[in-house]
């Protein structure tokens, strides 16, 4: 049917071509939608809900892929969160090391202790410059960093938020296809009960010639009870007199009602 379709379709476009000239496109463009919905319309409901079950079906591998994503971010996340835990420590003790040089310095002192550690006014000031370079540059890594999760945290929310969509269409469209699925059951039913009513319909007009077969039966009953009953009464009926008895009973008859006889002649010599 589909391949009937196709070679139609090719002819009318050939001979689209042949009609309009230039203005073909227009019309194979509409020609070939009409195809499209042709082909589409020839395929069973019941293939096109298996297709899409496996489209389904195919998105697992795209849901598993996000986790998996997603799964790594978590632990990216978590690493960096980490580091600027242990950087925002670092950086706590270095802020209350500068603080004391600061104060040390601030005495004017020729010597500074540190610990066990003994230090000139020159070599605190350096180990004070060195220290504080690092630690801006170090507050500049922690606000970096601190930017950086905060981007990531909020990437991490939407991918996790894709994904718990994708799972909630996912099972969406399981559930759509499941009530699809149940419609085109009904009406499979539906179909079938209309053959039913087309098989009740012969069964009626079976019924309809067995009450035919039965009437003709019963006519045919009837004339042999009639043809029985008329045997019947030839074979009960008292046996004929002879024809003497008859002859004589005749001859009685009339002589005992001479008028009948006289009328009797009439009639006789009428009909002769």
């Amino acid at each position: 049917m589909i391949k009937k379709t196709l070679i139609a379709a090719g002819a009318g476009l050939l001979l689209l071509t042949l009609m309009f000239g230039g203005d073909v496109a227009s019309y194979i463009g509409t020609s070939i939608g009409w195809i499209h919905d042709s082909v589409r319309l020839q395929v069973p409901v019941g293939f096109e809900l298996e297709r899409a079950r496996k489209m389904i079906a195919d998105l697992a591998p795209e849901v598993r892929s996000n986790m998996h994503s997603i799964a790594k971010e978590e632990i990216e996340v978590e690493h960096l969160t980490e580091r600027i835990a242990k950087l925002e420590a670092r950086q706590a003790k270095g802020r209350i090391s500068l603080k004391r040089i600061q104060q040390e310095l601030d005495t004017g002192s020729r010597n500074i202790r540190f610990g066990s550690t003994a230090y000139t006014a020159a070599q605190a000031q350096d180990l004070a410059s060195t220290r504080f370079q690092r630690y801006k540059t170090d507050d500049l890594t922690l606000h970096h960093l601190r930017r950086v999760l905060s981007a990531r945290n909020r990437g991490l929310a939407a991918a996790r938020k894709k994904l718990d969509g994708m799972i909630a269409a996912k099972q969406q469209l399981w559930a759509e296809v499941a009530s699809l699925e149940a419609r085109q059951k009904m009406n499979e039913v539906a179909q079938t009960t209309s053959d039913f009513s087309f098989n009740d319909s012969h069964l009626a007009r079976t019924r309809e010639l067995i009450r035919d077969i039965e009437t003709r039966i019963q006519v045919d009953e009837r004339l042999v009870d009639v043809e029985l009953s008329g045997m019947d009464e030839i074979l009960f009926d008292e046996e004929p007199s002879d024809s003497n008895e008859i002859a004589s009973e005749i001859a009685n008859y009339f002589h005992a009602n001479p008028a009948v006889e006289s009328l009797a002649e009439v009639t006789v010599d009428n009909q002769f």
